[in-house]
């Protein structure tokens, strides 16, 4: 997929993940913590240039991701705009644009410093992460086959696609309903087959543990430790000394 094909081409494809989720981490306190528009907007565009210039990722595929989630958030912060009283009924709020900009400038913050997580990390890594850290086997499991399972989805919804294209499936509106109402319910019989093959693989391994995969070994994880420690302490200073 797109966002785990960024991550293993990162600069910072092997810094340690505990490093890059506490910077992360410490991004999020930030942003809750951010008292005006000025600073959250700041930090969300920290988070833009160092994954851009400091993990790698180009710009173009950092819009690419990034739009969705920060149109989603432009899009939820309208209704903000309005108000309602019993007397007036709906009329323009009179602090809408503060209200929108303090919302928008905080969620776009938390946004960029996941973003920042997740482009330079392979999900391996933060699954490795996460088993290490004592986290639910059996919640582990399930997101690494929903995880798996949306990328075989993916590619299987690609080949019927072309195929019905192929048989003129789209050439009509009535031709393109009838073809969507197929595919999805080839998809609904194709999840649910690979669904039960992937349970009896497992039985059949004696998966009662857990899935195993393999993850990239930090080079010098105490190193990236003390380096994303020091980047967090500054970025909380940075933040509360703009609250005083």
């Amino acid at each position: 997929m797109l966002i785990d094909s960024i991550a293993a081409q990162s600069r910072w494809r092997r810094v340690s993940p505990a490093a890059k989720t506490g910077f992360a981490l410490a991004g999020l306190l930030a942003a809750l913590l951010a008292d005006s528009a000025p600073v959250t907007f700041g930090l969300a565009l920290a988070f833009a240039l160092i994954t851009c210039y400091g993990a790698g990722v180009p710009a173009r595929l950092w819009l690419r991701v990034a739009c969705l989630p920060l149109g989603f958030l432009a899009l939820g912060v309208l209704p903000l705009a309005f108000s309602w009283a019993p007397a007036t009924g709906w009329h323009w709020a009179p602090d809408a644009g503060t209200r929108m900009a303090e919302v928008l400038g905080r969620a776009a913050a938390a946004s960029t410093a996941l973003l920042l997580l997740v482009l330079s990390t392979p999900l391996a890594d933060l699954f490795d992460l996460l088993r290490r850290m004592r986290c639910p086997t059996v919640l582990l499991d399930v997101m690494h086959v929903a995880y798996r399972m949306l990328a075989v989805l993916s590619v299987s919804t690609a080949d019927m696609q072309r195929a019905q294209a192929a048989r003129l499936g789209h050439v009509s509106t009535w031709h393109s309903l009838r073809s969507l109402g197929l595919l999805l319910a080839c998809l609904l019989c194709e999840t649910w087959r690979r669904a039960r093959d992937l349970e009896r693989a497992a039985a059949a391994r004696n998966g009662a543990d857990g899935l195993r995969f393999l993850s990239a070994t930090p080079a010098h994880p105490w190193r990236d430790a003390s380096i994303a420690l020091v980047a967090s302490s500054a970025l909380l200073a940075v933040v509360l000394g703009a609250r005083l």
